[in-house]
């Protein structure tokens, strides 16, 4: 017997691309014959989780049998004090790739749009796909996204407009004036969708302060994650920032138990650690600001970064480098798949794999 499933499913979905997260660890070393494997493709944290966070999961691992708290509420109480809000204000997330989902299910009907840069993060529009929205683009200007050519595109049918901040995959960002300019001219019943998933790496002192706007705009919608800076990308926390009205509907479409015991007790103790965190940060300052420096000598137009991965042009520079790159056994992330050909995407990593990549390239470029 045989089932075209072409037929039975969904019409939206049909062509719609399998995310491709790229090559593991285990995979290059095998299909190379490495050894040693520098994964620099998918913006984790070199640094690893916080210890706190680690004790704190052993501490909790005789209790995996049980359910975790559907609500996550001291994590819930815990953040909300540390970000100044009430904690309806928060809902949480199977990273936030879970929560975009969550708009669309709850705000979106077929034929509603979604307006977003391009290229963007694929999340935003994979998600809207699912549901039958119309996808509208505005493209990136010098990397940049036009906030308010963005604007100027909404219409009667516009529910949300979508924004990284930094955006990836360029790392770069939208200041203050210009979400004051967005949250001014978009009507009130649609959303801003501000996604700062990478936010704690940010020095540029022109990047807005976005939980202060929530209480005066209540379209605004704020997401962050615990996957970046905190170290926590393998247990997939993500939050959302917003009106309680917002988080209620949000609530009513997030499936029961969608982060995990571990991953609740993980973020608490993260929150404790600041020290993980400020070195994270400044770990990363100082090795965006070598791999930029170093990039641009070769030649290599790096675009200036206010997150933890830098892009830059290699096309007319070395042919064929993320190949090469992996034969070496180094994992970036090549341009083409995200909107950008002849790039590619690298997160920063510690000193010495900074350093590793770079004399590996200088090597290719000098002959």
């Amino acid at each position: 017997m045989t089932i075209d499933f072409e037929r039975i499913a969904r019409p939206e979905i049909r062509d719609l691309p399998v995310y491709s997260p790229g090559l593991d660890i285990d995979d290059v070393k095998k299909r190379y014959g490495v050894t040693e494997v520098i994964k620099l493709a998918s913006n984790e944290n070199p640094l690893g989780p916080p210890a706190q966070a680690v004790d704190a999961m052993r501490a909790c691992l005789g209790d995996v049998s049980l359910y975790p708290d559907g609500a996550c509420l001291n994590l819930r109480e815990k953040l909300a004090g540390k970000l100044g809000v009430v904690p309806e204000r928060i809902i949480f997330g199977n990273g936030t790739d879970e929560i975009i989902d969550l708009i669309f299910f709850a705000f979106f009907n077929p034929g509603d749009v979604a307006i977003m840069g391009d290229p963007t993060f694929s999340s935003y529009y994979l998600s809207g796909a699912m549901v039958g929205a119309t996808i509208r683009y505005e493209a990136l200007r010098e990397h940049r996204h036009e906030l308010d050519a963005m604007v100027g595109l909404v219409d009667d049918r516009t529910r949300a407009v979508f924004v990284g901040t930094p955006h990836n995959p360029t790392g770069t960002i939208c200041d203050k004036a210009e979400l004051e300019r967005a949250l001014a001219g978009l009507p009130e019943d649609v959303l801003l969708i501000w996604d700062e998933a990478y936010f704690e790496y940010v020095d540029d002192p022109d990047y807005p302060d976005s939980i202060a706007y929530l209480e005066g705009h209540p379209n605004l919608v704020v997401l962050r994650t615990f996957s970046k800076c905190y170290g926590l990308a393998g247990l997939r926390i993500g939050y959302a920032i917003a009106h309680p009205d917002a988080v209620t509907y949000l609530e009513k479409v997030r499936p029961p138990f969608n982060v995990n015991r571990l991953a609740q007790v993980a973020a608490i103790a993260a929150l404790d650690d600041e020290g993980h965190v400020e070195l994270s940060r400044k770990t990363n300052a100082e090795g965006r600001a070598y791999l930029f420096e170093r990039l641009g000598k070769m030649g290599m137009e790096p675009v200036p970064s206010q997150a933890n991965f830098i892009l830059f042009k290699y096309e007319g520079v070395v042919d064929a480098l993320p190949q090469k790159l992996l034969e070496r056994g180094i994992i970036v992330r090549d341009g083409g798949s995200l909107g950008y050909p002849g790039y590619i995407r690298m997160t920063v990593g510690t000193p010495e794999q900074n350093r590793v990549v770079v004399d590996f390239i200088r090597e290719l470029t000098t002959g």
